[in-house]
């Protein structure tokens, strides 16, 4: 028999072979194929083997994969889509060092790799509403204050439910307090043995003090850390060794040898003996160690929170309520309940609920929240706005026409959030160096053991003993795991807080090796606010009227900012609309349609070309007056006959000059290559410096120039806004869309700057060298840290200094490396870019 099933749960390939291994073992089956980008396993058996079983194996053998029969599944995620947690987060968890890729869990625990605690997904909700409740009756729950529909009673405000994060702290919290507080007299009593004529042995002999020991650490080992022993068993069942694989054979180790040594002493040779006839026993150091990693834990977790707050910040920045206008009277409402095309009024110093465009009134805007720039912005009637800003001192009435997930300060959390989840390439170095390491310590430590029981001084065994825990102890592959990770969630904050918003870890990697930029002129140079400044006749066919009235006709149809500059234009000219049919648009040259019986063509010289109307000198000396001054001219023409043409103006950014500059002396080549003709390339280039420059170009050729480029070893960024931009955006290694363009330049593009201007590709440059240096810094340290710690426990010091490692030392060190190498990643909250 064979069926087919879906598997729910797998990431990477060494899920898909997880699975297949699995159900191979299963007896009855013949042969089992799990394809991964399907999700679909083939399985061959001898007679029908219920799916019950196939899915208790998969349980059995550690990772959350669920088998269905095809098409069931759907229907499985739908209901479970249906419920709504509770607490602030999402209820979906994933692991911090992205050891299965995006994989994520359903429920709190901790990662069947690495052992660390899941982290619980931001809520990415900007409608986070304030709710009502019954304190009498709790199912009672409404969006408004007023009366229990019950009782009578008053509704009071609900108070929201810790994230599990918050949770997961002050369960920590709980724990270390309660592991100190038994530590601590451990301790004491271990270290009093220091002393001389130490008063506890008047007190009580010293076997009764190990007792006394022995009972205080129980409640250590059993309740307050002994969820690393429970990690460390998975790891080792699972075979995916990890920290808690050497902190629960080492502090167990030094536990059980205690135990066994109060219980049998008799066993253990004279060396591990007191003067007292009593076995040394270790109680402190398994205690002070699980302590100490509990403590890291702890800081770990305090410091996880501050990562992420990039995302918390912009949640903030959405407001609950806002002002909607029925039937002419205001009236509050909550920002959940705002629909497309509702007038809504901005009071003075509100944050605007959603994104649209002001119907009435002007104002000043502090878009610095979303642009990363100072300066509040004019905004007058038919500007549009976005949600989260800070509306100046003025009121003015907006319409509604991008609401709940549609803003783009929902977008632009959206994006950081994914951004944040995704792995760089260089942190496949740290895979592959965290694949080797616990073995290869485990195995070192088991030669510091060998070492010191063969050439140790005495008592031998003891040296050997304490050495090779300490060898367990102090290695930390999370230190490794955490270096990209954090760096990339707090860089890619940082740079959604100043604009520049970044697709995935990847393209921060990649920015940081660029050098050659591409750049469009119209909308990434200049404004992309075009003007027309004038219409000319050729000959008297046509009047200028008459130019303005078949171009106004033509361009009705189109969408491109130069046709909206135009048909502007000619409203402002009371110029006639004619009727226009077959209308079509041809990329990179113009559009044509049929008007009148008439076949009009309007474009550049390319389209004059594809119409196959002449361009004489005469006319082509005519335009070439305004190109020379940068300004675009598109010529019209009817029925193969050039009768005019229209100048238009785009005025180049103010920021365009000044960061041009700066790029170039980071050792950027800085190209520019536009679809407009020469002169108005030339005439834009020389304003800016540019050297490198081509014009006419068709989107194949942009393509083409970029394909040239990397052939050639350059890595290459390009910037551009539109749909033109769109083929060599997403065949760059960098594609950078200006937020002021077109969705699917944005789509193509790995980097979007919000503000649009070649400012932000600065920015992004500077975040990107910054993220990456530190990245290097963090496994710099992870590397030496291990490097050198691990030697310096074994006791190589020893022959020379007389230095060697206690495991408490060992302990502390580990559980500050990996705080150390987030408290690194947090300093990207600070830098200016």
């Amino acid at each position: 028999m064979k069926h087919t099933y879906h598997i729910h749960g797998m990431t990477c390939n060494g899920c898909r072979s997880h699975v297949e291994e699995t159900l191979s073992k299963i007896e009855g089956v013949s042969k089992a194929t799990v394809v991964l980008d399907k999700a679909k396993a083939t399985i061959e058996m001898e007679s029908h083997i219920p799916i019950e079983k196939f899915q208790e194996a998969l349980k059995k053998h550690g990772g959350s994969y669920s088998i269905h029969i095809q098409g069931e599944h759907h229907q499985h995620s739908k209901d479970k889509k249906k419920e709504q947690p509770k607490a602030k987060g999402t209820g979906t968890f994933y692991c911090p060092m992205h050891c299965e890729g995006d994989k994520t869990y359903d429920e709190p625990g901790d990662c069947p790799v690495c052992g660390m605690d899941l982290v619980e997904e931001q809520n990415l909700s900007t409608t986070n509403s304030e709710q009502w409740t019954c304190p009498m009756h709790p199912e009672i729950v409404k969006d408004e204050a007023g009366s229990c529909p019950i009782c009578g009673m008053d509704l009071v405000p609900m108070e929201a439910d810790s994230s599990a994060e918050e949770k997961t702290y002050k369960r920590l919290l709980k724990k270390f307090w309660i592991a100190t507080a038994f530590t601590l007299p451990i301790f004491l009593i271990a270290m009093s043995e220091m002393l001389i004529n130490n008063p506890l042995f008047d007190i009580t002999e010293q076997k009764n003090w190990n007792w006394i020991q022995f009972v205080l650490s129980i409640p250590v080992v059993f309740y307050a850390t002994w969820m690393f022993f429970e990690r460390a068993y998975k790891s080792i069942k699972t075979w995916n060794l990890n920290m808690f694989t050497l902190i629960g054979i080492g502090a167990g180790v030094a536990w059980l040898f205690s135990v066994i040594g109060m219980l049998f002493p008799d066993v253990f040779p004279s060396q591990f003996k007191t003067e007292s006839g009593a076995v040394h026993v270790y109680f402190e150091a398994a205690t002070v160690i699980l302590t100490l990693v509990l403590l890291g834990q702890l800081l770990e977790a305090r410091a996880h929170s501050k990562t992420n707050s990039a995302v918390k910040e912009l949640l903030k920045l959405a407001p609950n309520k806002a002002i909607k206008i029925v039937d002419g009277e205001e009236v509050e409402v909550s920002i959940d309940k705002i629909e497309l095309n509702d007038i809504l009024k901005v009071k003075p110093g509100d944050k605007i609920p959603v994104d649209g465009v002001i119907t009435e009134g002007e104002t000043t805007i502090d878009e610095s929240m979303i642009t990363g720039e100072p300066i509040p912005v004019n905004k007058a009637k038919d500007d549009n706005v976005s949600s989260g800003t800070i509306n100046g001192n003025q009121s003015f009435l907006m319409k509604a026409e991008k609401v709940g997930s549609d803003t783009l300060l929902s977008q632009i959390i959206h994006m950081v959030n994914d951004a944040s989840r995704s792995r760089a390439p260089i942190q496949n170095l740290a895979d592959k160096v965290s694949g080797y390491f616990v073995p290869v310590v485990v195995i070192i430590s088991l030669l510091t053991f060998t070492v010191w029981a063969i050439w140790g001084p005495e008592p031998v065994y003891v040296y050997a003993f304490v050495n090779a825990i300490a060898v367990l102890i102090i290695a930390c592959p999370c230190a490794l795991g955490l270096a990209t990770p954090m760096s990339v969630m707090v860089g890619v904050g940082k740079g959604a807080q100043n604009g520049v918003l970044i697709k995935n870890a990847e393209a921060l990697e990649k920015m940081d090796k660029v050098n050659t930029l591409i750049i469009d002129k119209t909308g990434t140079i200049t404004e992309g606010k075009p003007t027309v400044e004038t219409i000319g006749a050729f000959g008297d066919a046509l009047n200028e009227k008459e130019v303005l009235q078949y171009i106004v006709s033509l361009n009705t149809n189109s969408e491109h900012p130069l046709a909206e500059a135009t048909v502007k234009y000619g409203k402002e000219h009371n110029a006639e609309v004619l009727k226009s049919v077959d209308f079509s648009a041809v990329t990179g040259k113009g559009v044509e349609a049929k008007i009148d019986g008439k076949n009009v063509t309007l474009g550049n010289p390319k389209m004059m070309e594809y119409a196959k109307a002449d361009i004489t000198s005469e006319m082509k000396d005519e335009a070439k007056t305004y190109q020379t001054q940068g300004k675009t001219v598109s010529y019209l023409a009817i029925d193969k006959n050039v009768v005019g043409y229209v100048v238009i103006g785009d005025k180049i950014k103010e920021t365009s000059a000044k960061a041009i500059k700066v790029l170039q002396d980071k050792g950027i080549d800085v190209i520019m290559l536009t679809g407009d003709n020469h002169d108005t390339a030339q005439a834009v280039a020389s304003e800016l410096n540019l050297a490198d420059f081509k014009a006419s170009m068709l989107p194949e050729d942009k393509l083409k120039e970029v394909e040239k480029l990397q052939e050639n070893e350059k890595v290459v960024a390009m910037a551009g806004d539109g749909i033109n931009d769109a083929p060599a955006l997403a065949k760059s290694d960098v594609g950078i869309a200006m937020g002021t363009g077109t969705d699917v330049a944005i789509e193509s593009a790995m980097i979007t700057l919000v503000k649009g201007d070649l400012n932000g590709i600065v920015k992004a440059k500077n975040l990107s060298n910054a993220v990456m240096r530190n990245i290097k810094q963090n496994l710099f340290f992870a590397l030496i840290y291990n490097t050198l710690g691990v030697p310096i426990a074994a006791g190589v010091l020893f022959p020379f200094f007389g230095i060697l490692l206690s495991p408490m030392i060992a302990a502390l060190a580990m559980s500050f490396s990996s705080v150390s190498v987030i408290g690194n990643a947090l300093r990207l909250r600070k830098i200016k870019i």
